[in-house]
C-alpha cells in the first residue's frame, strides 16, 4: 500500500508560488530535472521558482498558493494524476492572460485530449503531446479565441498527467485579477459548491455569475438552492433554469444575505458541471464544486483559511497540529452550514470523522488577493496484491 506522489503546478512568469507540506522531511523532485532523486524540502513552506514539482506527500495533501504582487492571489491543492479533469472557469476573450498547464511527471510521453466548450461555438478538441518529465503551457485565448466563458475538460490518453488552470485577466497595462481554477466534480445531477464569498458593494464591479454546462445530448432543467446562515432558499428565477446542451451559460447570482459567505446546492435532471465567479474587490474567485468530505490530512503552514461546511446534519471532528508540536482537537456541528477559522500557527489539519453528505471548501485571504481551496485528498492510498506461491494451483 502506498500514496501516489502529487504534483504542484509551475509558476508562470511574474507570479510567486508557495507550497505548504506536512513535514520538513517531505521529499520533493523538480519536474524537468535530469536527476531522478527526491530531496528533502527542509521547510514546511517553500517557493516554487518556475518548474512544477513532484511531492512524495505520504497522505498529507500539500496546498499551493500563487499570487501576482499587488494584483491577485489564488490557491488549490497539489494532486495525483487523474484520468480526466473538469475546469469550470476562465475566459478566452481579449482580456484573457490565463494558461492551461499540462504536467507530465512520468518517464514516458503523455497525450492529453483538451476539450473546450464555450457560449456560442460547438465543443472543440485538440490533442496535446507532453514530453516525459516536462510540462506545456497553453494560452486560454488560443483554446476558444474570443469566447468570454469557457469550460475545459482534460482527458489523459497515456502517461502521468496533471492539468492546472490559471485564469488571469487584464486590459492594457491594468490587471483585472486572477485565480487558480480548481478542478470540479465530473458531470452529475446534484452538485455542491460550499464556499462562495459574497461580493462586496464595489463600484462598477461585475456581478457574481453561476456558470453551468450540460455536456450531454439533452438540455438540462436546473434548480439552485442557496445555503447560508440565513437558512436555505431558492432565489427568484432559479427554480427552473434551462441549460442548453453543449452551451456554457452564465446566470447572475447576487443573493441578499446577512452572511459574507454562502454555498449552493444544484439539482438537475441531466448531468451538469458548475462553478461560481465572484468579484472580491480588485481580485476575483472561482468557487468549484467538490465531492463529499472524507477523512484526510491537509498541510496548513502559512495559511489561516475560513473552513466552510454545508450539509443537512454537519458533524466533523478534526485534529490540528500547531507550531511546537501541540495537537488541538475540535468538533464542528451545525445544520445547513457551519464555519471555522484555522489559527495562524496551524501546521497540519486532519479530518478524523466526518458526517455523511457533508461538503467543504476553504477561503483564504492575503495581501494580494483572495482564493478558494477545495477540501479533498490530493492522493488516496492505493493497494496492489503481492502474488503468493501456492502448490495447489498445480496440484488441485
Amino acid at each position: 500500500m502506498s500514496y501516489p506522489s502529487v504534483v504542484c503546478p509551475s509558476t508562470l512568469k511574474g507570479l510567486a508560488s508557495q507550497v505548504s507540506v506536512g513535514s520538513r522531511s517531505t521529499k520533493i523532485h523538480r519536474v524537468g530535472s535530469t536527476s531522478a532523486k527526491f530531496v528533502k524540502s527542509k521547510a514546511l513552506r517553500f517557493p516554487i521558482p518556475t518548474d512544477p514539482i513532484l511531492v512524495d506527500a505520504q497522505g498529507t495533501t500539500p496546498v499551493v498558493w500563487q499570487s501576482r504582487q499587488g494584483s491577485w492571489a489564488g490557491g488549490s491543492i497539489c494532486s495525483s494524476p487523474a484520468a480526466s479533469q473538469w475546469f469550470v472557469g476562465g475566459s478566452a476573450d481579449i482580456t484573457a492572460r490565463g494558461k492551461l498547464i499540462l504536467v507530465n511527471s512520468g518517464l514516458s510521453e503523455s497525450v492529453a485530449d483538451v476539450n473546450v466548450w464555450s457560449g456560442t461555438s460547438p465543443v472543440n478538441s485538440k490533442a496535446v503531446s507532453v514530453k516525459a518529465n516536462s510540462y506545456e503551457l497553453l494560452g486560454l485565448d488560443t483554446l476558444a479565441p474570443g469566447e468570454s466563458s469557457i469550460v475545459i475538460k482534460v482527458v489523459s490518453r497515456s502517461g502521468r498527467l496533471n492539468a492546472f488552470v490559471v485564469d488571469e485577466r487584464g486590459k492594457g497595462l491594468r490587471t483585472l485579477g486572477g485565480d487558480l481554477v480548481s478542478p470540479g466534480v465530473s458531470p452529475a445531477k446534484q452538485l455542491f459548491i460550499p464556499a462562495i464569498p459574497l461580493q462586496p458593494k464595489v463600484k462598477n464591479a461585475p456581478a457574481q455569475q453561476l456558470r453551468l454546462l450540460a455536456p450531454g445530448d439533452a438540455d438540462a432543467n436546473v434548480s439552485v438552492e442557496v445555503i447560508s446562515g440565513d437558512g436555505r432558499f431558492t432565489p427568484v428565477g432559479f427554480d427552473n433554469i434551462t441549460v442548453k446542451k453543449g452551451q456554457v451559460m452564465n446566470f447572475p447570482l447576487s443573493p441578499s444575505l446577512a452572511s459574507s459567505v454562502y454555498g449552493v446546492r444544484i439539482n438537475s435532471d441531466e448531468p451538469i458541471v458548475a462553478g461560481v465567479y465572484a468579484n472580491v474587490g480588485k481580485d476575483f474567485v472561482w468557487s468549484s464544486s467538490v465531492p463529499a468530505l472524507t477523512p484526510f490530512t491537509i498541510a496548513m503552514t502559512g495559511m489561516s483559511p475560513l473552513l466552510v461546511f454545508v450539509g443537512d446534519d454537519i458533524k466533523v471532528e478534526l485534529e490540528l497540529s500547531v507550531a511546537g508540536g501541540k495537537k488541538v482537537s475540535k468538533s464542528i456541528q451545525g445544520n445547513d452550514i457551519a464555519f471555522w477559522r484555522v489559527p495562524d500557527n496551524a501546521r497540519n489539519l486532519s479530518f478524523i470523522r466526518v458526517s455523511a453528505n457533508t461538503y467543504a471548501s476553504a477561503l483564504q485571504a492575503s495581501v494580494n488577493g483572495f482564493g478558494s481551496i477545495p477540501l479533498l485528498a490530493g492522493s488516496v492510498l492505493t493497494k496492489s496484491a503481492i502474488p503468493t506461491a501456492n502448490i495447489r494451483v498445480l496440484n488441485p
